[in-house]
């Protein structure tokens, strides 16, 4: 009887394993990882973190966070005598402390209000006089240098017909900075306001982004507090692999930059939630369940620092390849991950058609996603330089969301995260089928 009750229960623990196992193999994401990846979202934006920038350390510590996820995940380093990190510096214009802007009595609110240009140089004045220059006027190029050389570099010169001025001189709205003489400046602008990194400071040419909703009619005088400086970043990537079954020399290579904006002074943080904690977050996902999961082939995840400064962390790993690139069977950038509400986008789909319609096939027998759109080839994040290289790699960005992008509503909050769990349910059918 005590036989038969054993192998009755045997042959019902493992129906219950069974059921179990192909449960988990069969909807291989569920609800409570969905919810990791929003919690793992928040830490990586958690004030702490300081925008995951270059003041307060915030870069630093997103990094020892990752790294410690790696080795906890059970990822082995790449390189044992140097850990899971691959260090680099480069420079870059940091604003650590004050950023301060009133306009007559209303005080303005840094990142909301306004925007300090990337580049801009420090910059102190009480009461300075406000010069309105309008510019939408001007006839022809020749005009407007006859004007630059007659503006003074003590008076705030408040310019109107930004837009006009880049047509005038053919250039982009985005690079008119360059075009004005040093001094002070207020571009005033409507809509969405975009901030970014520099690498080398603007000196004697201070430029600030000024919604005009909150401009007085008649600006007369101005208070400005800006302090910026040149500093030599150090940076890292952290690195960590699985070793293949069968083929442990050819590498899948999972990327993500973890680096974002930081900091505008005191105030203004720049959570960067969507662009990139998004990625970091699902890299770092795949990276645990391949540990425990093993593939035939390596795979290699890679968290980038840099990317915003334009593309470092990435093209300094390409030149400082841990593995011989030739070795890398295919590589998929992860960047903007934050909603895929209308799919995704593939970044040199028709660089790589098979993998495509490898990716479109599955998608459309599982039915993952809404839709998953083709582009070209494109230097929009860390896949191009191994693009540039030779390397087999595409770039996926998720498509709809609230449309916050480097500003300081990019939060973990605004994040509805809907159809990710389709992406990376992609990413395993992919990496499973790939041959």
């Amino acid at each position: 009887m005590l036989a038969t009750f054993v192998g009755h229960m045997g042959r019902i623990l493992t129906g219950i394993v069974l059921a179990a196992w192909l449960l988990l193999f069969s909807n291989p994401i569920a609800a409570q990882d969905t919810r990791w990846l929003k919690r793992e979202i928040r830490a990586l934006c958690a004030p702490s973190m300081a925008g995951r920038g270059y003041v307060q350390k915030g870069q630093q510590r997103a990094a020892q966070h990752i790294q410690r996820f790696f080795k906890n995940a059970g990822l082995k380093p790449i390189l044992p005598d140097s850990g899971y990190r691959q260090a680099y510096h480069f420079p870059v214009v940091c604003f650590p402390d004050t950023v301060m802007l009133r306009i007559g009595r209303k005080e303005l609110i840094p990142g909301v209000d306004f925007l300090v240009d990337a580049a801009a140089d420090s910059y102190r004045g009480r009461h300075v006089k406000i010069k309105k220059l309008d510019v939408g006027a001007l006839p022809d190029s020749a005009a407007w240098q006859r004007l630059r050389a007659s503006l003074h570099n003590k008076i705030i010169y408040l310019i109107r017909g930004g837009d006009s001025l880049a047509r005038l001189l053919h250039i982009p709205l985005r690079h008119l900075t360059a075009a004005l003489p040093k001094g002070v400046f207020i571009i005033p602008v409507q809509g969405k306001m975009t901030w970014t990194v520099a690498t080398k400071l603007d000196s004697g040419k201070t430029v600030l982004y000024v919604q005009d909703s909150v401009l007085p009619r008649h600006p007369r005088r101005a208070n400005l507090a800006l302090h910026s400086r040149l500093e030599r970043s150090e940076s890292v990537n952290v690195m960590g692999y699985v070793p293949g079954l069968s083929v442990p020399d050819s590498f899948i290579v999972f990327t993500a930059h973890y680096d974002h904006l930081g900091k505008m002074g005191w105030d203004a943080t720049f959570p960067g939630a969507s662009d990139n904690a998004s990625g970091t977050a699902c890299i770092e996902w795949l990276a645990s369940r391949y540990a425990q999961q093993p593939q035939r082939y390596s795979m290699l995840f890679v968290a980038f620092s840099g990317e915003e400064a334009g593309l470092l962390g990435s093209s300094y790993f390409v030149k400082h390849a841990p593995i011989p690139l030739k070795q890398v069977r295919f590589l998929v950038n992860l960047d903007i991950m934050g909603d895929a509400a209308q799919g995704v986008t593939v970044v040199n789909a028709t660089n790589h058609p098979s993998e495509f319609s490898l990716l479109k096939s599955l998608n459309q027998k599982k039915n993952y996603l809404p839709e998953i759109r083709s582009r070209g080839n494109a230097a929009n994040s860390d896949h191009y330089p191994f693009t540039q290289a030779g390397v087999p790699a595409i770039f996926l960005y998720s498509n709809g969301g609230p449309g916050y992008y480097h500003d300081v509503f990019d939060k973990p909050e605004t994040l509805p995260l809907l159809h990710v769990d389709g992406v990376l349910k992609l990413l395993l059918d992919f990496v499973a089928a790939l041959q």
